[in-house]
């Protein structure tokens, strides 16, 4: 039975509540960033792009593909940005933490960092998931050293695997964290963090 994947996850530091259609003002905000679809298949700065961004998102988590969160940085109570758990396969236990965006006024916070820690608790300990993907742009030097900064494993590359919204077919690095990983990684590169001290 596939769980209700409408649910909120919270620490000292971060909010992620379900993505809700009324979102999409609080969100359109942060998205008119250009430089946030510098590498994205699409480009939610565009009118009408967020919308349907928003109405795709929620089918996914009805159908039991994903939970989506708006992304709430409880030291302003502002909206940052908006993150998944997705492409989740029931039968080989696994899913993919993916199309995070968070406005520049949030990055490099430590942010991201707790979000990532709060969604990966819930797919190893509450989903049961047994491996969670993590993707990037070769080219995104920033998240791929972010990607590694929380312990994950670099698999390896898929060359020319997505085309973007510009035209440009990227090169996607693959990682990983499997459940086997996690309680070390967990102390390793979260527990020890200042942040959560």
């Amino acid at each position: 039975m596939i769980p209700d994947l409408n649910i909120r996850l919270e620490s000292k530091r971060t909010l992620l509540r379900s993505l809700t259609k009324d979102d999409e003002t609080a969100l359109q905000e942060i998205a008119n960033e250009e430089a946030l679809w510098l590498y994205g298949t699409s480009d939610l700065s565009q009118p009408g792009e967020l919308k349907k961004y928003i109405a795709t998102a929620i089918a996914d988590r009805n159908s039991g593909n994903c939970a989506i969160w708006v992304i709430v940085d409880k030291k302003t109570g502002n909206v940052a940005g908006c993150t998944r758990l997705s492409d989740i396969s029931w039968r080989d236990e696994r899913g993919q933490i993916g199309w995070t965006w968070i406005g520049s006024d949030f990055q490099g916070s430590g942010l991201n960092r707790d979000m990532k820690f709060l969604i990966l608790s819930y797919g190893f300990e509450t989903l049961g998931l047994n491996r969670i993907e993590l993707k990037a742009d070769e080219r995104n030097h920033r998240s791929r050293q972010a990607i590694l900064g929380i312990g994950a494993t670099r698999e390896g590359v898929l060359r020319e695997h997505i085309k973007l919204h510009d035209g440009h077919i990227r090169n996607t690095v693959y990682y990983s964290i499997l459940r086997s990983e996690w309680d070390i990684i967990k102390q390793q590169y979260f527990i020890n963090f200042s942040m959560y001290e």
